[in-house]
């Protein structure tokens, strides 16, 4: 068999029994695209070799076994164990090799896959939540314990930019479930009707132009993550499906009768405060509890200014190697400029700036024309009796903005909880707890 397999233009390594070929599984990591292996060896049975393999989790190829002895018990035994092909003996050249060429097709697409997974667990490092801040610090830390458990789901909360997505595909190519796809849809995206289609699935005929079955984002994400983007922005009659499949980890296809069990990890992310979005019926409460069995805040980086040096020179150095330049000196008038600005956009504005930067600055230094921030002198709210006003230009965040309207309309009643939430058309009960959020006295304030 060997010099047929060499003639053949294979790479053979032949051993005549279980320790020789531990050692070259095992201790030497020989790994093979396919292990052609009799079943009854001279010191023991292949079959042990191949358990004991499987529980150490190693990379080990397709297995094709023979055997002259061949039973039913073994052979389920060989199949459970993930054998590729169980054949008894005599076996004729022709059917060899066909179930070589088989075994060898798998091995491949599985090596590609396992090679993909790697390469993006190495993208999707931990290390790429970048800053030495003591939040940023603890928000590793959390991410790195999540990352080991099989946790259900959890939310991840935090102004535009601040790299929800990013520790989405960390939890993700760092957990239990990597090698299972990762699939992402952005709820802002499309209309309830179409999300639902995207989210579950269809049969034909389930609406004009549904010509064919499709499976949705929950059957094609099973075994790994859904990433659900901007989930507050889902409306309330999709939020109670979305609920239904989560607690009982199953789904229909719109128009479907059958009900479909999925396993999948949910991640949510959102800019929005979820507890108020509760608090004014605009998100389900149940939903918001089923989904946030853990929810981590990531800051923005006027939370974290001492962290900016140090994204800066990484994003200058994933750049570098991108593009092939050789940005090393960064002037002060750049760093200047950089950290007066107050970056609205957060970590993906920053990011974007100074791939610009990078790609354009000629020489071995960050050209400050390329920065093209918005640097103009920031305006402040203004009143009148008409009501307060505010500049659209990112200086004032939609945090800031919600504190200074619940100042504003608390000074004008004199402290009057009830008026205030009349004044801005909301609950006393929303009002309540967003004077707690913002940590305010109701008592009038000039």
């Amino acid at each position: 068999m060997r010099r047929r397999f060499v003639k053949q233009g294979w790479e053979v390594i032949l051993v005549n029994d279980v320790r020789s070929a531990r050692h070259q599984l095992h201790d030497k990591l020989l790994r093979p695209l396919v292990v052609l292996a009799d079943m009854i060896l001279p010191d023991g049975n292949c079959l042990d070799l191949l358990e004991g393999l499987k529980q150490q989790n190693q990379p080990i190829g397709e297995w094709i076994l023979l055997t002259a002895y061949g039973s039913i018990s073994d052979s389920v035994r060989a199949l459970k164990l993930g054998a590729h092909d169980f054949l008894e003996k005599p076996v004729d050249d022709a059917r060899l090799d066909m179930a070589i060429q088989r075994a060898t097709r798998s091995a491949r697409a599985q090596r590609r896959l396992s090679n993909e997974v790697a390469s993006r667990a190495a993208r999707y490092g931990i290390e790429r939540l970048i800053g030495h801040s003591d939040r940023i610090v603890e928000i590793r830390q959390i991410v790195q314990q999540i990352a080991q458990t099989n946790i259900s789901a959890l939310v991840l909360r935090g102004d535009t930019g601040t790299g929800k997505g990013l520790v989405a595909r960390i939890l993700h190519y760092a957990g239990p479930r990597a090698a299972g796809p990762m699939v992402e849809v952005n709820c802002a995206a499309l209309p309830g009707e179409l999300l639902e289609s995207e989210l579950f699935g269809h049969e034909a005929g389930a609406f004009t132009g549904a010509k064919g079955r499709r499976e949705g984002l929950f059957e094609q994400a099973d075994g790994g993550t859904l990433f659900l983007d901007e989930i507050a922005e889902m409306d309330l009659a999709l939020q109670a499906k979305l609920l239904k499949a989560v607690e009982d980890r199953k789904i229909r296809r719109v128009a479907g009768n059958q009900e479909i069990n999925i396993d999948v990890q949910i991640i949510s992310a959102t800019n929005r405060d979820l507890e108020a979005e509760v608090a004014d019926k605009r998100f389900r409460s149940d939903l918001f509890h089923r989904l946030s069995v853990f929810q981590i805040e990531l800051p923005s980086i006027a939370d974290r200014p001492e962290d900016l040096e140090e994204l800066v020179k990484g994003f200058v150095d994933e750049f570098n190697e991108r593009a092939q330049t050789g940005i090393t000196h960064i002037p002060q008038d750049v760093w200047t400029q950089l950290k007066s600005y107050s970056w609205p956009g957060n970590v993906r504005e920053l990011r974007n700036v100074i791939e610009r930067c990078v790609l354009l600055s000629r020489g071995p230094t960050l050209e400050a024309r390329w920065l093209q921030l918005n640097t103009a002198p920031q305006r402040q709210p203004h009143r009148d009796e008409n009501g307060i006003f505010f500049p659209l230009d990112g200086s004032i965040s939609l945090d800031q903005m919600e504190r200074r309207l619940i100042e504003e309309s608390l000074f004008r009643q004199q402290g009057n909880v009830t008026k205030a939430a009349k004044l801005l058309g909301i609950s006393r009960q929303t009002l309540r707890y967003r004077i707690e959020k913002h940590g305010l006295d109701p008592e009038p304030k000039i």
